[in-house]
């Protein structure tokens, strides 16, 4: 890549992002970078809502926008399939929930060019609706979501475990191998452990940008983070050196919670228990929701603990039920070939689905 602007493939696994699609591709198709470097590969999971003609409308004049079709409807296997197909020296992810701002393909590349082998940055989540608008900022602090540096983190530049919507070097990706589809989430999170493992070098960089649509229900979005529980019980088997303690949080609440309540059943000092564990939950709630309402201007602040109570306990709840369901697959790292299809339990967890 010396001496040359390198050719840029930009990825986006899809699947019914008909609300989403057209102002996420339309931010790639608005890059300061040269349109003669780049390609953009859609990758469709057999959506039901229009997306691939939306798609086929920014075609006919663009025509370096290609729709490739992903049989396995999941994110990882779009990756897969996109990247197969990609041309590129330098391979961005990006989301059809998301925009990028004109300058974020130029600056990955300056990036990569210093010597890193993967970039991001720090992600704005919005939320359009009143109770969106909660869900985002829920999203953006560390009571919510933890010390996950590109929620909660920025102005500063730092290597990390993990960034959104990256821009990789062909030859990293091509060291690391495809994206394990046995992931229906959290995919990212067990490729990035891969590459990391490997010695790769992943920036977090300050003046790298992008924004993300948040859910716009509380049904939606226990439904997200019960999957993300659910599947992070895999990447932890795959690589159990992959968790940070703060992962542990949820379920660590929330079998406190059935344990006390069980207790409240058979002796009376368990509603003791229980009344503590809620209680101390809760204390701590009020105390973040205040905290956060000194930053932040909320039509509906009554809101934000009910939110913060569905992250923790959807995110909890998914990583107990993902030890129910893979209690025999510690240390196993093999993928979605050998996952039987009949699961009980993943089988309503076995889909993407966005409100």
């Amino acid at each position: 890549m010396t001496g040359r602007l390198p050719r840029v493939s930009i990825v986006l696994p899809v699947r019914n992002e008909a609300a989403y699609i057209t102002r996420s591709l339309g931010s790639i198709l608005a890059q300061d970078y040269p349109s003669s470097l780049m390609e953009v590969l859609v990758a469709d999971g057999a959506s039901e809502d229009g997306t691939p003609d939306m798609v086929r409308a920014l075609m006919a004049s663009h025509p370096h926008v290609r729709l490739i079709h992903n049989p396995g409807r999941i994110v990882a296997a779009g990756l897969n399939r996109a990247i197969a197909d990609a041309r590129g020296d330098i391979i961005v992810r990006v989301d059809g929930h998301a925009e990028v701002p004109p300058d974020y393909v130029r600056r990955c590349v300056d990036h990569i060019a210093s010597g890193v082998d993967g970039v991001g940055g720090a992600v704005r989540t919005i939320g359009e609706t009143p109770l969106a608008h909660v869900i985002a900022t829920a999203m953006s602090s560390k009571f919510g979501v933890g010390d996950s540096a590109f929620r909660t983190e920025t102005g500063r530049s730092m290597l990390a475990d993990t960034v959104p919507f990256p821009a990789y070097t062909r030859a990293i990706v091509e060291r690391a191998g495809p994206y394990d589809t046995e992931l229906v989430r959290n995919q990212d999170d067990e490729y990035n452990y891969r590459l990391r493992k490997m010695g790769a070098r992943i920036l977090l960089a300050a003046d790298v940008q992008s924004s993300y649509y948040s859910r716009s229900s509380i049904g939606s979005l226990w439904r997200q983070y019960l999957q993300y529980g659910y599947w992070k019980v895999r990447v932890l088997q795959k690589h159990p050196l992959q968790m940070s303690a703060r992962q542990f949080v949820p379920p660590l609440f929330v079998g406190g919670l059935l344990c006390a309540a069980a207790a409240a059943l058979l002796w009376s000092w368990g509603w003791l228990l229980l009344a503590a564990v809620l209680g101390a939950y809760v204390l701590a709630s009020i105390t973040a929701t205040a905290i956060v309402m000194q930053r932040h201007a909320l039509a509906r602040p009554y809101l934000l603990p009910v939110v913060f109570a569905t992250i923790h306990l959807a995110y909890g709840a998914g990583f107990l039920l993902g030890l129910l369901r893979f209690w025999n697959r510690w240390f196993d790292a093999r993928g979605a070939a050998h996952q039987p299809a009949s699961a009980g339990v993943a089988i309503d967890l076995s889909r993407e689905r966005r409100s």
